[in-house]
């Protein structure tokens, strides 16, 4: 007997382009095991797993969260800054353009 299957997304953003991979699971299926599924870390080896850079719809989630039908899986890069940081320097920036 065949289980249910359920649709779901795998996404992963490359600057401006995002590579969409739809895909049909089992129910029960977790996002690690349609990670794996979908090839994404084939086409992108540069793509290292952990809980703290994956999410389903914009909500960090963890490798073993079972998916639902039609969840967005993403896989998030790296930050090459620190938002904080980031805006410090932006502000300290503007500061001496006006002195």
């Amino acid at each position: 007997m065949v289980g249910i299957m359920i649709n779901v997304e795998v996404a992963y953003s490359i600057g401006k382009f995002v590579e969409l991979i739809p895909l049909k699971v089992s129910e029960g299926t977790t996002v690690i095991e349609a990670i794996r599924q979908s090839g994404m870390i084939q086409l992108h080896p540069e793509i290292e797993i952990n809980s703290g850079n994956i999410g389903i719809y914009s909500r960090l989630c963890t490798e073993d969260t079972v998916l639902k039908k039609g969840d967005r899986i993403e896989i998030y890069r790296p930050l090459k800054a620190d938002p904080k940081e980031a805006r410090h320097q932006r502000a300290n920036q503007q500061k001496s353009q006006q002195r």
